[in-house]
């Protein structure tokens, strides 16, 4: 790997993994107490599930930007590709702001929808370009439609 591209790609993980930390600085002062209080569906993981997933999410979600980046950022497709991944990433930051610190399950909903159907706009842009890309999205898209359900049901529940 040329030293550009392995800069590139720490630089595309680094800001896929800086989401994670950003929402996780909302979220973590909000699981004692607030999230504790929640009336949770049958199928909510232990907490302890979400950060190891979520960390190997952000890494595989660097790593598909990296494909679509180290294509040329002279092309329009990449800087379109990159874009919408970008969209993706910010209102996957402001799940956890919405839904830990504002307390609010129902516009995390809204919020989370709008990521659903970001994440398959990200991956149709990105299977144009790169389909290993594309595919490194899918294990994001399973965790985020399983985050919705959970999303939904703590929204019906409480």
């Amino acid at each position: 790997m040329r030293v550009n591209n392995f800069f590139k790609l720490v630089i595309a993980i680094g800001v896929s993994e800086l989401a994670g930390v950003i929402g996780s600085v909302f979220t973590i002062s909000a699981i004692p107490n607030w999230y504790a209080g929640l009336v949770k569906p049958a199928l909510n993981p232990p907490a302890w599930v979400f950060g190891p997933v979520w960390t190997t999410l952000y890494a595989l979600m660097g790593v598909a930007a990296f494909l679509i980046w180290r294509m040329g950022w002279e092309r329009k497709e990449v800087k379109m590709a990159l874009g919408v991944f970008g969209i993706q990433l910010f209102l996957n930051a402001i799940w956890s702001i919405i839904f830990f610190s504002l307390h609010s399950p129902g516009w995390a909903l809204v919020d989370i929808v709008l990521l659903w159907l970001a994440i398959v706009w990200t991956i149709a842009v990105f299977y144009k370009i790169s389909k290993p890309a594309a595919y490194l999205l899918v294990p994001y898209l399973l965790w985020v439609s399983f985050a919705s359900y959970l999303n939904y049901a703590i929204w019906v529940l409480n």
